[in-house]
């Protein structure tokens, strides 16, 4: 048990989607906010060592959330920007949290480091087996080089590094800018906004077969604290809600949520990603107790309201 009330953590990310809420998290769990240091994007840039040195001083642990980020589209439209950004981070995060003694490095990885064509549910051990599905390539193989590099640590120097692999997220305070969001919040505004429209049809990407699993952002930040506090694995963990839903069925229910009773009017000039996603969350449960908790119509009908009300 690696007790983190009495630690001082870096949280990158802090101010961000899932950042906010693993800090609320580590306040829940008796974590004084003076000892959670969340430094904002515009203060320090994690892209670059000398900054990196600077806000792991004096650290116990790093959680590493910070990242950038987004949907098919964005990853599509900015590879470069997907892996530049994501590599740069890690790789000079885990190197000054080395040299300045860090005791503890949560990474948060993601799904998209799973080679394209992966057997369902997604096991640990199948990460190596293929190259990831081309429009999230860069992404994925940036994350992907966090594993690698904590690994590494870990073989040479003895260094605590443990890596998340997360699937979809989402919930309130998600990114909801069509640009660059992510397709369950995407769905969620343009179901919202066509039927206050009176619109007959929505536009869908793809075809509607692809599957995903859908982790609330809640348990998310449970399952980043959990690792935190108990697992010090060298193996990477996935943590997803352990079900998979279709982009039809899922579109569907979330016309069904906001009362849209118009039709899905799918894309095929567009990608549909990944064909099939779900994490088997076994490792997790054996490893630091960790199950999803927030049922998928339950935590839609959270995310609908929250961007009903603050959009």
């Amino acid at each position: 048990m690696f007790s983190l009330k009495d630690k001082k953590i870096l949280l990158t990310g802090g101010w961000g989607f899932l950042g906010s809420v693993v800090k609320d998290t580590l306040l829940e769990r008796g974590v004084e906010e003076k000892n959670i240091y969340a430094p904002r994007s515009t203060e320090m840039d994690l892209r670059k060592a000398d900054d990196c040195r600077k806000v792991v001083s004096g650290c116990e642990a790093v959680i590493h959330v910070a990242g950038t980020v987004g949907g098919v589209g964005f990853n599509i439209e900015h590879p470069a920007m997907a892996f530049y950004d994501n590599a740069a981070m890690s790789l000079n995060l885990l190197e000054a949290s080395r040299l300045e003694g860090v005791k503890k490095f949560v990474g948060v990885g993601s799904v998209c480091e799973y080679p394209k064509l992966t057997p369902v549910p997604f096991r640990e051990d199948d990460l190596w087996s293929g190259y990831p599905e081309e429009t999230n390539a860069a992404y994925g193989l940036a994350k992907k080089m966090m594993l690698v590099q904590s690994q590494a640590y870990r073989a040479e120097y003895g260094f605590n590094a443990v890596h998340l692999l997360f699937t979809n997220l989402y919930g309130p305070g998600d990114n909801f800018d069509l640009k660059n969001s992510h397709v369950l919040v995407a769905l969620v505004r343009k179901a919202v906004e066509a039927a206050e429209r009176g619109d007959k049809f929505i536009d869908v990407w793809g075809t509607g077969k692809a599957t995903r699993d859908f982790l609330y952002v809640d348990d998310a930040a449970e399952a980043i604290v959990l690792a935190a506090e108990k697992y010090d694995g060298g193996e990477p963990v996935n943590a997803g809600s352990g079900r998979e839903i279709s982009i039809k069925e899922l579109a569907e229910l979330i016309m069904r949520l906001v009362k849209f009773n118009g039709e899905l009017k799918w894309d095929t000039s567009k990608p549909d990603g990944q064909p099939r996603r779900m994490l088997d969350i076994s490792r997790a449960k054996n490893e630091f107790g960790f199950e999803a908790k927030m049922a998928l119509e339950e935590g839609l009908k959270r995310t609908i309201d929250w961007y009903l009300k603050t959009r």
